[in-house]
């Protein structure tokens, strides 16, 4: 995708020198950033997002320990693939303690802890989950490559005759995100095995899946203007995989949600259902991400936007700009309210109004509303939207009315057409 029309986009480590986004400290390690205020607004709303496609798709909410046995995660096969990419483990009370490279061996055993009937799959299991990547100092870089991410993971567990139908659900969620978030997907891609060792499963397995994959992408894909595209050698160790494909500003590609069949694991924990003949039979076991890692994803909207975000993620979503002292009471109740209305609005006293409003511009205040003794008469205020490119006076009432819907809807931009407005002096009201 191409994260900006600027043809030399600022990376999100400068963006958040002014946004302040996250921080970093030797004390606390690198690669593990700490979300400020400011970014923790962002990442609420995109866990808000992620919860609600969830439950929209039948998902279920679970939590689950960072922490395991090192014995769970060579059962799962982590250990043997991904043993160097992980922390060493903890001697605690004669037990080897693991911190998590993901969270599907957990969700496997909460699926295992109960009996299931054929009529209740599929069992759609989420969480926001924490996992540990043991990352070398010499490829940590500010949100992309860090050391703890906090991705919207959900496993589904499934009969044969449903993996379509949840491949399809979940494709088409992932998608759904996408748009919503506004990061333009350049291409769908099945990642496959490639002849090399390393791979769990049988290739019987491996060509089923394959195929089960490349039916279900076609058939969510054929509609739209994405293609799919086959790739050798891009799977995961347990499974085939539909990854959407996403490029930033300097071309760099990565994959920023997933679909993946896995034969593996229910084979490992022997995850299983009762059929309608009473027969036991084998569970089938889907990974799916939505809106993906929390970290990965900020950087990405950072950078799509140049900070700039939609006001649905702005940390700040109003300024109020008194002029004067004089303005003080009515650019307090204007912030009053904005907060009872749900709005994220803050008031800057200090200083010139010039530079107060660079400073408001400079952190990326997604709507600045200046009010003088003119906006105080007339029950008014002037309002400036960079990302709208937007500057006329607005009723106030009328300007929280078209900020809580554009909230309300997580639109791109503010409607600000949609009001009775005064621009540059002259009265173009209908």
């Amino acid at each position: 995708m191409s994260i900006s029309s600027d043809p030399h986009p600022l990376d999100h480590r400068d963006i958040n020198r002014d946004m302040a986004i996250f921080a970093t400290d030797p004390l606390v390690g690198s690669g593990l950033p700490m979300w400020s205020p400011a970014g923790a607004v962002i990442r609420r709303e995109l866990e808000l997002l992620a919860s609600e496609i969830a439950r929209a798709d039948g998902c279920m909410a679970v939590y689950s320990p960072v922490l395991a046995k090192r014995a769970l995660f060579e059962m799962s096969g982590h250990w043997a693939k991904f043993s160097d990419d992980m922390f060493p483990p903890m001697q605690v009370g004669g037990e080897e303690l693991v911190l998590r490279h993901a969270s599907c061996p957990h969700h496997a055993l909460i699926y295992a802890a109960q009996q299931r009937s054929y009529r209740e799959l599929p069992v759609r299991l989420n969480e926001l989950a924490p996992m540990f990547r043991a990352e070398r100092s010499g490829v940590l870089s500010g949100l992309n490559r860090v050391r703890q991410i906090n991705l919207d993971d959900t496993h589904v567990f499934c009969r044969p005759d449903q993996i379509a139908g949840e491949v399809e659900l979940a494709l088409r969620s992932a998608l759904g995100a996408q748009r919503v978030l506004g990061l333009s997907v350049d291409y769908v891609r099945l990642s496959r095995r490639d002849a090399g060792p390393g791979y769990l499963g049988s290739p019987e397995q491996w060509r089923q899946a394959e195929h089960a994959l490349r039916v279900a992408g076609l058939a969510v894909l054929e509609a739209g203007e994405l293609p799919l595209v086959e790739a050798e050698g891009e799977a995961a160790f347990y499974g085939p995989k539909l990854d959407l494909q996403v490029r930033d500003g300097r071309g760099h590609e990565d994959s920023i949600a997933t679909v993946q069949l896995d034969f593996s694991q229910p084979d490992s924990f022997d995850l299983a259902y009762t059929a309608q003949d009473g027969s036991r039979q084998r569970a089938v076991m889907i990974h799916r991400g939505t809106v993906g890692s929390m970290e990965r994803v900020v950087a990405a909207l950072l950078e799509r936007y140049q900070g700039r975000l939609p006001l649905w993620l702005a940390p700040v979503q109003l300024c109020v700009l008194p002029v004067t002292s004089a303005q003080d009471d009515a650019a307090r109740a204007l912030v009053e309210d904005a907060l009872r209305a749900d709005l994220r609005a803050v008031i800057d006293y200090g200083g010139s109004l010039g530079a107060r409003v660079s400073a408001s511009r400079r952190r990326r205040d997604c709507v600045i509303a200046v009010i003088g003794e003119a906006e105080v008469a007339s029950g008014a205020a002037q309002v400036i939207d960079v990302a709208a490119d937007f500057r006329g006076a607005i009723p106030r009432d009328v300007m929280l009315v078209l900020l809580s819907r554009s909230y309300a809807e997580r639109a791109r931009t503010t409607a600000w057409a949609a009001a009775r407005v005064t621009r540059d002096g002259g009265d173009r009201r209908r």
